[in-house]
């Protein structure tokens, strides 16, 4: 059951507003509360996945079908995080559970080849330009692992040039710079769509730079899009001092039929992908040009080592070949960005009309709040805005029956309704109307 926001608007200011929308969190939450302290108990603050955690804790989603979810507490939620952009899908699609349901009475841990791996691999080398071979993780973590480390191998070079703010798994996160968690490479970091001052570096780093990552549009940064004329320096640069150009499409293959690279033109030496492609299960992949590639190719006597138990495991196969084929088509790739494109629009006209500090950025099915004015041009930019009016937005839209991302991010499904557009609307519009006064 949601409600609406108006015993909220007699709030004078943000701290008063914010204290109250988590008090009245907390009294709605009684369930997913204790749930929370349960697991306390044997995992640290309760959490194995950092970026759920939500202060003073988080809901607990106990069920999903089609574009909603319920939580502990019996409340439903239109779902318009998407789990990241990996659940492009919605919940239990049809197509999808059939696929896995046969997979599971053929028997999952063959220890094998098996029939679709290939199959796969064809329908992603035939999607996305660049990719001539490919290679299956479990995740994007793992498939940027094996990215940068193939570009070491095959340049002979050290460094790896990453950008500010970006996001490439869970060793790899510059938001802040190099985090301590992050994998022991020696990293360069570059200053996102800045063209002068990452030029620079590239040819100060030139002789011992292996491979330049980045994501063309980072999705955890705050669906920041790199100019398009950023990404054209970067891979005539790169292909200058001999070191390669790895686009992270984890998020944004699915922005286009081809990700971001088809739309642009661009070819990157090195692709890495995930989320949506493994049609829901853990899935991650990286691939590229051939003579690069092959370098993993068994049969060679001097072949690079590439394991792990769980790449080419049936479920992912099986729910991603039948995703990919016959779901997640390029006709309908079209369709649901286009759709992302025209929800973000509406949403930017509520606040642009009244001249508020806070826009929705991104391109097509993926998207995110920021709440000050100005372009959004790297997450420099974004750490202007104000952490506590998002926290806000946040618990509101949590209230109205919205689930987003704590941080502001959403992407698209495939199963929501230009109905569940018109409730998000709706839902940024009482936020404006009873926030009026906070947002500047």
């Amino acid at each position: 059951m949601t409600q609406t926001l108006a015993h909220l608007t007699a709030n004078a200011d943000l701290d008063s507003a914010l204290a109250e929308a988590r008090a009245d969190f907390v009294r709605r939450n009684p369930k997913s509360q204790k749930l929370h302290e349960d697991a306390c108990l044997s995992l640290p603050g309760g959490n194995t996945r950092t970026v759920l955690f939500y202060g003073p804790f988080p809901v607990t989603m106990v069920k999903g079908q089609g574009a909603n979810l319920w939580d502990a507490d019996g409340r439903k939620y239109v779902d318009f995080l998407g789990e990241y952009t990996a659940g492009i899908y919605g919940h239990s699609h049809p197509l999808i559970r059939k696929a896995i349901d046969q997979a599971l009475d053929d028997g999952i841990n063959r220890g094998a080849h098996n029939q679709l791996e290939g199959k796969l691999a064809s329908l992603i080398c035939a999607r996305i330009p660049s990719i001539e071979l490919v290679r299956f993780t479990n995740s994007g973590t793992e498939a940027n692992l094996m990215a940068i480390t193939v570009a070491r191998a095959f340049t002979g070079r050290k460094k790896v040039m990453v950008f500010e703010g970006g996001y490439h798994g869970g060793i790899f996160t510059f938001a802040d710079g190099n985090n301590p968690v992050n994998g022991p490479f020696d990293f360069v970091i570059a200053p996102y769509n800045d063209a002068a001052g990452t030029k620079k570096l590239i040819a100060e780093h030139a002789k011992d730079l292996a491979v330049v990552a980045i994501e063309p549009m980072q999705g955890g940064g705050g669906c920041i899009a790199a100019d398009e004329s950023f990404l054209k320096m970067l891979r005539e640069e790169t292909q200058k001092v001999g070191a390669l150009l790895l686009f992270d499409e984890v998020m944004t293959s699915r922005l286009s039929p081809g990700g971001i690279q088809a739309v642009l033109g661009i070819a990157p030496d090195l692709t890495s992908l995930g989320k949506y492609i493994g049609g829901g299960m853990s899935f991650g992949a990286f691939g590229g040009r051939a003579d690069i590639m092959s370098r993993f190719d068994p049969r060679r006597a001097d072949s690079l080592p590439h394991a792990g138990t769980f790449n080419n495991n049936i479920l992912t196969m099986s729910a991603g070949v039948v995703g990919m084929e016959q779901v997640y088509t390029p006709a309908v790739a079209v369709k649901l960005n286009a759709f992302g494109d025209k929800l973000r629009e509406r949403l930017n006209a509520v606040t642009r009309d009244k001249g508020l500090a806070m826009q929705f950025t991104g391109i097509g099915s993926m998207m995110s709040v920021h709440f000050l004015e100005g372009e959004v041009k790297s997450t420099r930019d974004a750490k202007k805005g104000s952490k506590d009016l998002g926290e806000l937005f946040f618990l509101d839209l949590l209230a109205r029956g919205i689930y987003i991302a704590r941080r502001g991010m959403m992407a698209l499904s495939l199963p929501l309704t230009e109905a569940d557009g018109d409730q998000l609307v709706a839902a940024v519009e009482e936020f404006v109307a009873s926030r009026r006064r906070l947002l500047g």
